[in-house]
């Protein structure tokens, strides 16, 4: 089968959207289809009256194209069978022929629909209520376009089924051979944290994360943080935090591995994927009590839930946890033990099956 990938953007940065959409490309090459990761340079949404400027400004992009500085493979290993590819913008003129388009970000997927005559089946991988960069109205009417949807999460396939949509549920794989427990989580020092910083994301909690922090260490001075990013290292960031920026696969598990505790303060996530690969190293995740964590988050037994946007309520379940090292080892142990389960193996044989089923004999379930 020809399969077709489209993301919003270049991809030189890591990305957990992105991660997910190019785990899925190798697994899907490796069974023998033709995928292709299509990068398009610039989208506009359907309607949108375009200027000749506008439609010139896609030539901007040519030496970016040429250089191969939009390329991922600088941070994700590929198959040698996924072709990569950058494009200007999503047209007939440009899309490849396939017998599956996938969008993965309500830009594509608002594309794709407006290509009724583009052959091949239409599917779209949400991964996300991704409101904060579309209006609402324009992000949710891609939830109701005719295309085929896939959704990794519980809270996603709630939204869709409120709007009267159907959806196939697919959680996400994690890759148990770059991710796991190296360090006993009874060896490590109960005073160490780690957390992903993400500077330009208000949405990602991470000054809330700051701020829960920097005030428990006035009670416990002994307290050491990690964080990393794929910023330079901000400003706000006090001397005693280290901080790793853009850090290589294997840095990042020996992050995960040195911490005994790992925040994932987000207001809002489709799926968390670093509080995953800190459970698979280890760590007692400490998370807010949001869609995207509940996926592998019970209050109590695999981490502690705290309400978002607040670094109150967060310096108090990391105290507890460093309080009570029986609770620690516990959550550190049940997460660790509950995030097995997520497999790509299991993931790409679902997603296969959506993509060879006929759209007419196709039933939305669950896996």
């Amino acid at each position: 089968m020809r399969i077709v990938f489209l993301l919003p953007q270049e991809g030189s940065r890591p990305a957990g959207g992105f991660k997910v959409v190019y785990e899925y490309a190798n697994r899907l090459a490796k069974r023998n289809h033709t995928v292709q990761v299509v990068h398009i340079a610039q989208l506009f949404h359907r309607g949108a009256r375009l200027s000749l400027r506008d439609r010139l400004r896609g030539l901007r992009y040519v030496p970016f194209a040429l250089s191969g500085n939009w390329r991922p493979d600088r941070w994700f290993k590929f198959d040698p069978r996924v072709k990569l590819s950058w494009m200007p913008t999503m047209s007939r003129l440009f899309l490849p022929r396939a017998d599956g388009y996938i969008a993965t970000w309500w830009t594509t997927a608002d594309r794709l629909a407006s290509l009724p005559d583009l052959p091949g089946k239409k599917l779209y991988l949400i991964q996300h209520l991704e409101t904060w960069l579309g209006s609402v109205d324009e992000v949710m009417a891609t939830w109701k376009a005719p295309l085929e949807k896939i959704v990794i999460a519980r809270w996603l396939e709630d939204v869709a089924h409120g709007m009267g949509e159907s959806c196939h549920y697919i959680p996400n794989g994690l890759d148990f051979t770059k991710f796991g427990c190296d360090l006993p989580a009874e060896s490590r020092d109960p005073m160490r944290l780690a957390m992903l910083f993400s500077h330009g994301l208000p949405w990602k909690g991470s000054f809330d994360g700051l701020s829960a922090l920097v005030a428990l260490k006035d009670k416990r001075p002994a307290l050491e943080a990690e964080f990393f990013g794929i910023d330079e290292r901000p400003r706000e960031l006090p001397s005693w935090i280290v901080y790793h920026k853009t850090p290589t696969q294997e840095e990042l598990r020996r992050i995960y591995n040195r911490a005994s505790i790992f925040l994932a303060p987000s207001h809002s996530e489709g799926w968390g994927l670093p509080p995953c690969e800190a459970m698979m190293c280890g760590a007692a995740v400490v998370a807010t009590d949001i869609g995207g964590h509940r996926e592998f988050c019970t209050d109590g037994e695999t981490a502690l839930l705290v309400p978002a946007k607040n670094p109150g309520a967060i310096a108090e379940a990391v105290d507890r946890l460093i309080e009570d090292p029986a609770l620690r080892l516990r959550v550190a142990r049940n997460g660790h033990r509950n995030v097995q389960r997520f497999t790509w193996e299991v993931a790409c044989d679902a997603f296969e099956r959506v993509l060879l089923t006929p759209l007419a004999d196709s039933a939305m379930s669950h896996i």
